[in-house]
């Protein structure tokens, strides 16, 4: 087992926050803080227009803040997600991949943020990148 590195155990400091967002924007990402999870799920859910089609990607920040149940159970939205669940890999494969890299939200967390505004995202099968990067409306 990989043993921590400490030296990325601590939050940021305030000002790191700020230069980050301000670093973002400048790179042409939208960034906001949020003081909580349930004002981020706000947040979120207010970008969101009632009756889109929005893939929720995998992500443990998303369950955390409960963002996916209000996304793929509320009812507000075309689910992604749901959809693809509901589909069969070995007949609809093809079709799904297509539904899966074009939907026209993506949400989605990040696996590091750096200071000067760039995002890094790995995905363990590749799929969730296409859609992310490039090929989901927003």
């Amino acid at each position: 087992m990989m043993k921590p590195n400490l030296r990325y155990a601590k939050l940021a400091t305030d000002r790191q926050i700020q230069k980050t967002i301000k670093n973002l924007k400048s790179n042409g990402f939208g960034a906001e803080l949020a003081g909580s999870g349930q004002e981020a799920n706000k947040r979120v859910v207010n970008l969101i227009p009632k009756g889109a089609e929005v893939f929720t990607m995998t992500s443990q920040t998303l369950e955390a803040i409960s963002l996916n149940r209000e996304i793929n159970d509320s009812g507000r939205y075309q689910s992604v997600r749901q959809k693809l669940n509901s589909m069969d890999k070995n007949t609809q494969g093809r079709e799904m991949a297509k539904l899966g890299a074009t939907p026209d939200y993506v949400v989605a967390s990040v696996h590091a943020v750096t200071l000067d505004g760039h995002l890094l995202i790995a995905s363990n099968t590749g799929s969730q990148i296409s859609s992310e990067a490039y090929a989901a409306g927003k």
